[in-house]
Protein backbone atom coordinates (compact mmCIF):
# COMPACT_ATOMS: atom_id res chain seq x y z
CA UNK A 1 0.00 0.00 0.00
CA UNK A 2 1.10 3.48 -0.97
CA UNK A 3 2.08 5.66 2.29
CA UNK A 4 1.02 8.98 3.10
CA UNK A 5 3.11 12.14 1.47
CA UNK A 6 4.90 14.69 3.48
CA UNK A 7 5.73 14.94 7.46
CA UNK A 8 3.06 15.72 9.95
CA UNK A 9 3.00 19.20 10.38
CA UNK A 10 2.14 20.74 14.04
CA UNK A 11 -0.24 23.24 14.12
CA UNK A 12 -2.17 25.18 17.04
CA UNK A 13 -2.76 23.20 20.47
CA UNK A 14 -0.57 20.65 19.03
CA UNK A 15 -3.38 19.09 16.58
CA UNK A 16 -1.67 18.09 13.81
CA UNK A 17 -2.03 19.23 10.08
CA UNK A 18 -2.65 16.26 7.36
CA UNK A 19 0.08 16.15 4.86
CA UNK A 20 0.19 17.36 1.40
CA UNK A 21 -0.63 13.97 -1.16
CA UNK A 22 1.16 14.18 -4.21
CA UNK A 23 -0.73 14.06 -7.62
CA UNK A 24 0.04 10.35 -7.82
CA UNK A 25 -1.90 9.37 -4.47
CA UNK A 26 -4.66 11.72 -5.45
CA UNK A 27 -4.91 9.81 -8.20
CA UNK A 28 -4.57 6.31 -6.81
CA UNK A 29 -7.03 7.08 -4.13
CA UNK A 30 -9.89 8.09 -6.57
CA UNK A 31 -9.36 5.68 -9.48
CA UNK A 32 -12.10 4.02 -8.49
CA UNK A 33 -14.44 6.85 -9.67
CA UNK A 34 -13.59 5.69 -13.40
CA UNK A 35 -14.60 2.43 -13.50
CA UNK A 36 -17.99 3.96 -11.43
CA UNK A 37 -18.31 7.02 -13.74
CA UNK A 38 -18.45 3.72 -16.56
CA UNK A 39 -20.93 2.00 -15.22
CA UNK A 40 -22.77 5.50 -14.54
CA UNK A 41 -22.16 6.23 -18.01
CA UNK A 42 -23.56 3.30 -19.81
CA UNK A 43 -26.66 3.60 -17.80
CA UNK A 44 -26.86 7.25 -18.68
CA UNK A 45 -26.70 6.28 -22.08
CA UNK A 46 -28.58 3.27 -22.89
CA UNK A 47 -31.30 2.78 -19.57
CA UNK A 48 -33.70 4.91 -21.54
CA UNK A 49 -33.04 3.06 -24.76
CA UNK A 50 -32.81 -0.47 -22.76
CA UNK A 51 -36.39 0.48 -21.12
CA UNK A 52 -38.16 1.94 -24.26
CA UNK A 53 -36.77 -1.97 -26.38
CA UNK A 54 -38.75 -3.48 -23.19
CA UNK A 55 -41.79 -1.86 -24.02
CA UNK A 56 -41.68 1.60 -21.87
CA UNK A 57 -43.66 4.90 -23.31
CA UNK A 58 -41.72 7.69 -23.57
CA UNK A 59 -44.14 9.16 -20.52
CA UNK A 60 -43.26 6.30 -18.48
CA UNK A 61 -39.54 6.58 -18.93
CA UNK A 62 -39.06 9.41 -16.09
CA UNK A 63 -40.98 7.08 -13.44
CA UNK A 64 -38.55 4.08 -14.15
CA UNK A 65 -35.51 6.24 -13.93
CA UNK A 66 -37.08 7.36 -10.30
CA UNK A 67 -35.50 4.43 -9.69
CA UNK A 68 -31.84 5.99 -9.13
CA UNK A 69 -32.66 9.23 -7.07
CA UNK A 70 -35.05 7.50 -4.70
CA UNK A 71 -31.93 4.68 -3.66
CA UNK A 72 -29.31 7.74 -3.75
CA UNK A 73 -32.13 9.48 -1.16
CA UNK A 74 -31.85 6.29 1.15
CA UNK A 75 -28.71 4.96 0.70
CA UNK A 76 -26.11 7.41 0.73
CA UNK A 77 -26.56 8.83 4.29
CA UNK A 78 -26.76 5.49 5.59
CA UNK A 79 -23.30 4.68 3.59
CA UNK A 80 -21.77 8.09 5.08
CA UNK A 81 -22.81 7.04 8.86
CA UNK A 82 -21.66 3.91 8.89
CA UNK A 83 -18.42 4.79 7.12
CA UNK A 84 -17.64 7.56 9.57
CA UNK A 85 -18.66 4.81 12.37
CA UNK A 86 -16.29 2.34 10.81
CA UNK A 87 -12.58 1.20 11.18
CA UNK A 88 -11.76 -1.84 9.92
CA UNK A 89 -8.68 -3.70 9.28
CA UNK A 90 -9.40 -2.67 5.17
CA UNK A 91 -9.99 0.57 6.37
CA UNK A 92 -13.11 3.46 7.09
CA UNK A 93 -14.20 3.84 3.17
CA UNK A 94 -13.10 0.95 1.28
CA UNK A 95 -15.44 -1.56 2.50
CA UNK A 96 -18.11 -0.11 1.42
CA UNK A 97 -16.80 1.40 -2.54
CA UNK A 98 -16.13 -2.60 -2.70
CA UNK A 99 -19.31 -4.29 -1.66
CA UNK A 100 -20.57 -1.55 -3.98
CA UNK A 101 -18.91 -2.44 -6.76
CA UNK A 102 -19.65 -6.09 -6.91
CA UNK A 103 -22.84 -5.39 -7.09
CA UNK A 104 -23.13 -2.83 -9.28
CA UNK A 105 -21.23 -5.19 -11.64
CA UNK A 106 -23.62 -8.17 -11.47
CA UNK A 107 -26.07 -5.33 -12.38
CA UNK A 108 -24.84 -4.40 -15.38
CA UNK A 109 -24.40 -8.01 -16.21
CA UNK A 110 -28.23 -8.63 -15.95
CA UNK A 111 -29.86 -5.39 -16.64
CA UNK A 112 -29.66 -5.93 -20.44
CA UNK A 113 -30.05 -9.44 -20.17
CA UNK A 114 -33.26 -8.94 -18.53
CA UNK A 115 -35.60 -10.18 -21.57
CA UNK A 116 -33.66 -13.34 -21.52
CA UNK A 117 -33.97 -13.95 -17.57
CA UNK A 118 -37.33 -13.44 -17.94
CA UNK A 119 -37.94 -16.38 -20.51
CA UNK A 120 -36.00 -18.18 -17.92
CA UNK A 121 -38.18 -16.66 -14.24
CA UNK A 122 -41.57 -15.97 -16.52
CA UNK A 123 -41.85 -12.69 -15.11
CA UNK A 124 -42.85 -9.26 -16.47
CA UNK A 125 -39.36 -7.96 -18.61
CA UNK A 126 -39.98 -4.31 -17.32
CA UNK A 127 -40.41 -5.07 -13.75
CA UNK A 128 -37.39 -7.18 -13.74
CA UNK A 129 -35.23 -4.76 -15.66
CA UNK A 130 -36.70 -2.23 -12.93
CA UNK A 131 -35.25 -4.64 -10.52
CA UNK A 132 -31.84 -4.96 -11.86
CA UNK A 133 -31.43 -0.79 -12.70
CA UNK A 134 -32.53 -0.62 -8.72
CA UNK A 135 -30.14 -3.10 -7.89
CA UNK A 136 -27.32 -1.11 -10.31
CA UNK A 137 -28.07 2.33 -8.28
CA UNK A 138 -28.05 1.33 -5.14
CA UNK A 139 -24.66 -0.19 -5.63
CA UNK A 140 -23.58 2.88 -7.89
CA UNK A 141 -24.51 4.71 -4.28
CA UNK A 142 -23.09 2.35 -2.20
CA UNK A 143 -19.48 2.95 -3.91
CA UNK A 144 -19.78 6.51 -4.92
CA UNK A 145 -20.72 7.77 -1.79
CA UNK A 146 -17.33 6.81 0.57
CA UNK A 147 -15.50 8.30 -3.03
CA UNK A 148 -16.43 11.75 -1.48
CA UNK A 149 -16.24 11.35 1.47
CA UNK A 150 -12.67 9.90 1.25
CA UNK A 151 -11.45 13.22 -0.21
CA UNK A 152 -12.47 14.89 3.08
CA UNK A 153 -10.94 12.38 4.79
CA UNK A 154 -7.55 11.74 2.96
CA UNK A 155 -6.81 15.53 1.89
CA UNK A 156 -5.87 18.65 3.97
CA UNK A 157 -8.92 21.60 3.07
CA UNK A 158 -6.33 23.67 1.22
CA UNK A 159 -6.00 20.78 -1.33
CA UNK A 160 -9.63 19.80 -1.35
CA UNK A 161 -10.36 21.59 -5.16
CA UNK A 162 -7.80 19.78 -6.86
CA UNK A 163 -9.15 16.62 -5.22
CA UNK A 164 -12.69 16.90 -6.41
CA UNK A 165 -10.99 18.14 -9.56
CA UNK A 166 -8.82 15.24 -10.03
CA UNK A 167 -12.44 13.10 -9.37
CA UNK A 168 -13.89 14.91 -12.10
CA UNK A 169 -11.31 14.09 -14.34
CA UNK A 170 -11.45 10.42 -14.19
CA UNK A 171 -15.35 10.59 -14.01
CA UNK A 172 -15.03 12.32 -17.52
CA UNK A 173 -12.57 9.33 -18.58
CA UNK A 174 -14.97 6.88 -17.55
CA UNK A 175 -18.29 8.22 -18.30
CA UNK A 176 -16.27 9.08 -21.96
CA UNK A 177 -15.51 5.34 -22.53
CA UNK A 178 -18.83 3.65 -21.38
CA UNK A 179 -21.07 6.14 -23.60
CA UNK A 180 -18.82 5.32 -26.61
CA UNK A 181 -18.40 1.71 -26.08
CA UNK A 182 -21.94 0.77 -27.80
CA UNK A 183 -21.01 2.94 -30.71
CA UNK A 184 -17.29 1.80 -30.85
CA UNK A 185 -18.40 -2.17 -30.64
CA UNK A 186 -21.02 -1.35 -33.82
CA UNK A 187 -17.94 -0.24 -35.26
CA UNK A 188 -16.01 -3.30 -35.29
CA UNK A 189 -19.39 -5.54 -36.32
CA UNK A 190 -21.44 -5.99 -33.16
CA UNK A 191 -24.68 -5.56 -34.09
CA UNK A 192 -27.07 -2.69 -32.74
CA UNK A 193 -30.07 -4.23 -33.83
CA UNK A 194 -32.23 -6.73 -31.79
CA UNK A 195 -35.50 -8.23 -32.24
CA UNK A 196 -38.93 -6.62 -30.54
CA UNK A 197 -38.28 -6.80 -27.17
CA UNK A 198 -34.43 -7.73 -26.87
CA UNK A 199 -31.31 -5.56 -26.44
CA UNK A 200 -28.50 -4.63 -29.06
CA UNK A 201 -25.57 -7.00 -28.16
CA UNK A 202 -23.46 -3.70 -28.84
CA UNK A 203 -25.18 -2.35 -25.82
CA UNK A 204 -25.07 -5.97 -24.05
CA UNK A 205 -21.24 -6.50 -24.79
CA UNK A 206 -20.84 -2.81 -23.67
CA UNK A 207 -22.21 -3.36 -20.13
CA UNK A 208 -19.76 -6.61 -19.87
CA UNK A 209 -16.77 -4.16 -20.33
CA UNK A 210 -18.15 -2.10 -17.58
CA UNK A 211 -19.03 -4.75 -15.12
CA UNK A 212 -15.06 -5.90 -15.59
CA UNK A 213 -13.39 -2.65 -15.63
CA UNK A 214 -15.11 -1.14 -12.56
CA UNK A 215 -14.14 -3.96 -10.37
CA UNK A 216 -10.80 -3.80 -11.55
CA UNK A 217 -9.91 0.31 -10.78
CA UNK A 218 -11.82 -0.49 -7.55
CA UNK A 219 -9.05 -2.92 -6.19
CA UNK A 220 -6.60 -0.97 -7.91
CA UNK A 221 -7.84 1.89 -5.42
CA UNK A 222 -7.57 -0.44 -2.85
CA UNK A 223 -4.27 -1.81 -2.93
CA UNK A 224 -2.48 1.30 -3.93
CA UNK A 225 -4.26 3.73 -1.05
CA UNK A 226 -4.04 3.50 2.88
CA UNK A 227 -6.50 5.07 4.75
CA UNK A 228 -5.71 7.08 7.94
CA UNK A 229 -6.27 4.89 11.43
CA UNK A 230 -8.31 6.47 14.23
CA UNK A 231 -5.30 7.57 16.08
CA UNK A 232 -4.65 9.84 13.27
CA UNK A 233 -7.27 10.92 12.92
CA UNK A 234 -7.40 12.05 16.46
CA UNK A 235 -4.59 14.24 16.31
CA UNK A 236 -5.46 15.82 13.12
CA UNK A 237 -8.40 16.92 15.74
CA UNK A 238 -6.60 18.33 17.93
CA UNK A 239 -6.43 15.09 20.26
CA UNK A 240 -9.72 14.55 20.33
CA UNK A 241 -10.27 10.85 20.09
CA UNK A 242 -12.31 9.47 17.83
CA UNK A 243 -13.73 5.57 18.33
CA UNK A 244 -15.47 3.44 16.61
CA UNK A 245 -18.84 3.49 17.51
CA UNK A 246 -22.81 1.46 17.29
CA UNK A 247 -24.16 3.50 14.08
CA UNK A 248 -27.27 4.75 15.42
CA UNK A 249 -29.49 5.85 12.51
CA UNK A 250 -31.32 7.51 14.29
CA UNK A 251 -28.46 10.25 14.33
CA UNK A 252 -28.52 10.95 10.86
CA UNK A 253 -32.03 13.18 11.42
CA UNK A 254 -30.13 15.09 14.01
CA UNK A 255 -27.02 15.68 11.83
CA UNK A 256 -29.54 16.45 9.04
CA UNK A 257 -31.09 19.00 11.75
CA UNK A 258 -27.79 20.54 11.97
CA UNK A 259 -26.66 20.83 8.35
CA UNK A 260 -24.60 24.24 8.01
CA UNK A 261 -26.02 27.13 6.14
CA UNK A 262 -23.98 27.17 3.59
CA UNK A 263 -24.72 23.51 2.50
CA UNK A 264 -28.53 24.36 2.52
CA UNK A 265 -27.83 27.79 0.33
CA UNK A 266 -25.55 25.43 -1.94
CA UNK A 267 -28.41 22.95 -1.84
CA UNK A 268 -31.36 25.35 -3.79
CA UNK A 269 -28.22 25.76 -6.32
CA UNK A 270 -28.15 21.73 -6.85
CA UNK A 271 -31.78 21.52 -7.10
CA UNK A 272 -31.90 23.17 -10.21
CA UNK A 273 -28.41 22.04 -11.81
CA UNK A 274 -29.64 18.11 -10.79
CA UNK A 275 -33.24 19.06 -12.16
CA UNK A 276 -31.52 19.93 -15.55
CA UNK A 277 -28.97 16.57 -15.96
CA UNK A 278 -31.86 14.47 -14.73
CA UNK A 279 -33.97 15.99 -17.88
CA UNK A 280 -31.05 15.59 -20.55
CA UNK A 281 -30.55 11.87 -18.96
CA UNK A 282 -34.17 10.44 -19.30
CA UNK A 283 -35.25 12.21 -22.41
CA UNK A 284 -32.28 13.25 -24.92
CA UNK A 285 -33.02 9.52 -26.71
CA UNK A 286 -36.77 10.41 -27.53
CA UNK A 287 -35.95 14.36 -28.12
CA UNK A 288 -33.51 13.47 -30.78
CA UNK A 289 -36.08 10.96 -32.26
CA UNK A 290 -38.90 13.32 -32.41
CA UNK A 291 -37.35 16.29 -33.45
CA UNK A 292 -33.90 15.74 -35.37
CA UNK A 293 -34.66 12.38 -37.02
CA UNK A 294 -38.51 12.61 -37.38
CA UNK A 295 -39.64 10.04 -35.15
CA UNK A 296 -43.08 9.21 -33.95
CA UNK A 297 -42.81 9.33 -30.27
CA UNK A 298 -44.13 5.50 -30.56
CA UNK A 299 -41.03 4.35 -32.72
CA UNK A 300 -39.22 2.71 -29.90
CA UNK A 301 -37.56 -0.24 -32.24
CA UNK A 302 -36.94 0.94 -35.40
CA UNK A 303 -33.09 1.31 -36.68
CA UNK A 304 -33.49 4.70 -37.08
CA UNK A 305 -34.59 4.94 -33.28
CA UNK A 306 -31.52 3.02 -32.13
CA UNK A 307 -29.12 5.26 -34.15
CA UNK A 308 -30.85 8.50 -31.84
CA UNK A 309 -29.79 6.12 -28.86
CA UNK A 310 -26.56 5.77 -30.36
CA UNK A 311 -26.35 9.59 -30.82
CA UNK A 312 -27.24 9.93 -27.79
CA UNK A 313 -24.66 8.41 -26.31
CA UNK A 314 -22.27 10.40 -28.03
CA UNK A 315 -23.36 13.24 -27.10
CA UNK A 316 -22.95 12.29 -23.75
CA UNK A 317 -19.34 11.05 -24.24
CA UNK A 318 -18.35 14.49 -25.72
CA UNK A 319 -19.53 16.43 -22.77
CA UNK A 320 -17.76 14.21 -20.70
CA UNK A 321 -15.07 14.51 -22.70
CA UNK A 322 -15.20 18.34 -22.64
CA UNK A 323 -15.30 17.80 -18.79
CA UNK A 324 -11.78 16.65 -18.54
CA UNK A 325 -10.17 19.73 -19.99
CA UNK A 326 -12.07 21.78 -18.16
CA UNK A 327 -11.38 20.10 -14.68
CA UNK A 328 -8.01 21.17 -15.07
CA UNK A 329 -8.93 24.63 -15.17
CA UNK A 330 -11.63 24.97 -12.35
CA UNK A 331 -8.89 25.67 -9.78
CA UNK A 332 -7.28 28.36 -12.35
CA UNK A 333 -10.06 30.16 -12.96
CA UNK A 334 -10.93 30.09 -9.46
CA UNK A 335 -8.10 31.45 -8.75
CA UNK A 336 -8.44 34.35 -10.92
CA UNK A 337 -12.70 35.13 -10.04
CA UNK A 338 -13.38 33.06 -7.26
CA UNK A 339 -15.04 29.41 -6.60
CA UNK A 340 -18.66 30.98 -6.92
CA UNK A 341 -18.44 32.66 -9.78
CA UNK A 342 -16.71 29.86 -11.92
CA UNK A 343 -19.52 27.74 -11.08
CA UNK A 344 -22.17 30.24 -11.99
CA UNK A 345 -20.40 30.93 -15.23
CA UNK A 346 -20.48 26.93 -15.55
CA UNK A 347 -23.77 26.65 -14.89
CA UNK A 348 -25.01 29.32 -17.59
CA UNK A 349 -22.37 27.67 -19.95
CA UNK A 350 -24.37 24.39 -19.50
CA UNK A 351 -28.16 25.81 -19.82
CA UNK A 352 -27.34 27.41 -22.97
CA UNK A 353 -25.91 24.42 -24.02
CA UNK A 354 -29.19 22.70 -23.25
CA UNK A 355 -31.26 25.16 -24.77
CA UNK A 356 -29.13 25.32 -28.41
CA UNK A 357 -29.89 21.45 -28.46
CA UNK A 358 -33.87 22.74 -29.51
CA UNK A 359 -32.25 25.52 -32.60
CA UNK A 360 -29.51 23.14 -34.19
CA UNK A 361 -31.19 21.09 -36.72
CA UNK A 362 -28.20 19.56 -38.15
CA UNK A 363 -27.02 16.40 -35.45
CA UNK A 364 -23.33 16.75 -37.17
CA UNK A 365 -23.33 20.01 -35.04
CA UNK A 366 -25.06 19.31 -31.60
CA UNK A 367 -21.64 18.15 -30.16
CA UNK A 368 -21.24 22.14 -29.78
CA UNK A 369 -24.13 21.99 -27.27
CA UNK A 370 -22.09 19.62 -25.55
CA UNK A 371 -19.06 22.23 -24.85
CA UNK A 372 -21.33 24.19 -22.18
CA UNK A 373 -22.44 20.74 -20.36
CA UNK A 374 -18.94 19.50 -20.20
CA UNK A 375 -17.98 23.38 -18.27
CA UNK A 376 -21.19 22.62 -16.37
CA UNK A 377 -20.93 18.91 -15.43
CA UNK A 378 -17.03 19.26 -14.13
CA UNK A 379 -18.09 22.42 -12.10
CA UNK A 380 -20.89 20.69 -10.51
CA UNK A 381 -19.20 17.25 -10.17
CA UNK A 382 -16.34 19.67 -8.19
CA UNK A 383 -17.10 23.33 -6.78
CA UNK A 384 -20.19 22.82 -4.53
CA UNK A 385 -18.02 19.54 -2.58
CA UNK A 386 -14.86 21.90 -2.71
CA UNK A 387 -16.72 24.86 -1.23
CA UNK A 388 -18.69 22.46 1.22
CA UNK A 389 -16.02 20.49 2.89
CA UNK A 390 -14.47 23.94 4.78
CA UNK A 391 -17.90 23.77 6.53
CA UNK A 392 -18.29 20.20 7.41
CA UNK A 393 -16.96 18.64 10.64
CA UNK A 394 -14.43 15.72 10.02
CA UNK A 395 -16.09 13.26 12.04
CA UNK A 396 -18.95 13.91 10.23
CA UNK A 397 -17.79 13.69 6.50
CA UNK A 398 -19.22 11.09 5.51
CA UNK A 399 -22.91 11.87 6.95
CA UNK A 400 -22.66 15.01 5.61
CA UNK A 401 -21.71 13.92 2.09
CA UNK A 402 -24.70 11.68 2.26
CA UNK A 403 -27.00 14.22 3.24
CA UNK A 404 -25.71 16.45 0.65
CA UNK A 405 -26.99 13.96 -1.82
CA UNK A 406 -30.42 14.88 -0.53
CA UNK A 407 -30.03 18.27 -2.82
CA UNK A 408 -29.34 15.82 -5.86
CA UNK A 409 -31.78 13.27 -5.92
CA UNK A 410 -35.36 15.24 -4.59
CA UNK A 411 -35.01 17.28 -7.80
CA UNK A 412 -34.66 13.98 -10.01
CA UNK A 413 -37.61 12.61 -7.74
CA UNK A 414 -39.90 15.56 -8.33
CA UNK A 415 -38.94 15.73 -12.38
CA UNK A 416 -38.99 11.80 -12.33
CA UNK A 417 -42.89 12.05 -11.19
CA UNK A 418 -43.73 15.21 -13.28
CA UNK A 419 -41.54 14.85 -16.25
CA UNK A 420 -43.38 12.40 -18.38
CA UNK A 421 -46.75 13.93 -17.96
CA UNK A 422 -45.58 16.98 -18.48
CA UNK A 423 -43.55 15.92 -21.98
CA UNK A 424 -47.07 14.07 -22.79
CA UNK A 425 -49.67 16.39 -21.73
CA UNK A 426 -48.15 19.43 -22.20
CA UNK A 427 -45.72 19.11 -24.39
CA UNK A 428 -47.43 16.13 -27.13
CA UNK A 429 -45.18 13.82 -26.41
CA UNK A 430 -41.90 15.85 -28.12
CA UNK A 431 -39.77 15.97 -25.49
CA UNK A 432 -37.01 18.32 -27.05
CA UNK A 433 -38.79 21.45 -25.22
CA UNK A 434 -38.81 19.86 -21.90
CA UNK A 435 -34.98 19.76 -22.35
CA UNK A 436 -35.37 23.27 -23.08
CA UNK A 437 -37.22 23.56 -19.83
CA UNK A 438 -34.06 21.82 -18.31
CA UNK A 439 -31.82 24.26 -19.83
CA UNK A 440 -33.78 27.01 -18.40
CA UNK A 441 -33.67 24.87 -15.24
CA UNK A 442 -29.55 25.34 -15.36
CA UNK A 443 -30.05 29.20 -15.60
CA UNK A 444 -31.71 29.78 -12.98
CA UNK A 445 -28.73 27.65 -11.24
CA UNK A 446 -26.17 30.05 -12.52
CA UNK A 447 -28.31 33.07 -10.84
CA UNK A 448 -29.10 31.75 -7.36
CA UNK A 449 -25.66 30.69 -7.36
CA UNK A 450 -24.50 34.19 -7.92
CA UNK A 451 -27.46 35.51 -5.11
CA UNK A 452 -26.96 33.22 -2.61
CA UNK A 453 -23.04 32.11 -1.98
CA UNK A 454 -22.17 35.20 -0.12
CA UNK A 455 -18.45 33.99 1.15
CA UNK A 456 -15.77 32.52 -0.15
CA UNK A 457 -13.49 29.76 2.03
CA UNK A 458 -10.46 30.17 0.24
CA UNK A 459 -8.43 33.29 -0.84
CA UNK A 460 -7.05 33.71 -4.74
CA UNK A 461 -3.30 33.58 -2.62
CA UNK A 462 -4.68 30.20 -1.00
CA UNK A 463 -5.69 28.58 -4.05
CA UNK A 464 -2.42 29.36 -5.92
CA UNK A 465 -0.81 27.87 -2.99
CA UNK A 466 -3.19 25.11 -3.19
CA UNK A 467 -1.50 24.21 -7.12
CA UNK A 468 1.57 24.73 -6.29
CA UNK A 469 1.60 22.37 -3.70
CA UNK A 470 0.48 19.46 -5.21
CA UNK A 471 3.63 17.37 -6.15
CA UNK A 472 4.44 13.87 -8.15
Amino acid sequence: MAEMAGKYDTGKLGRRKKPNLSMLQIINMSMGFLGIQMAFGLQNGNASRILANFGADVHELSWFWLVAPITGLIVQPIIGHMGDNTWSPLGRRKPYFLIGAVLCAIGLVMLPNAASATQMMAANVLLLAVIFLAMMDASINVAMEPFRALVGDMLPKHQGTIGFSVQTILIGIGAVIGSYLPDWLTQLGVSNVAPAGFVANNVIYAFYCGAGILILTILYTILTTKEYSPQQFAEFEGGKEIVEEPSKFADIFKDFAKIPPLMKKLGLVQFFSWFALFTMWVFTTSALATHHFGLSPADTHSVEFNKAGDLTGKLFGYYNLWAIPFAFLLTPIAKVIGKKQTHALALLCGGLGLISMYFIKDIAYLKISMIGLGFAWASILAMPYAMLIDAIPQKKMGVYMGIFNFFIVIPQIINGLFGGPIVSNIFGNQAMDYVVVGGVCMLIGAILTMIFIKTEHETPKEIEEEIQQVHF
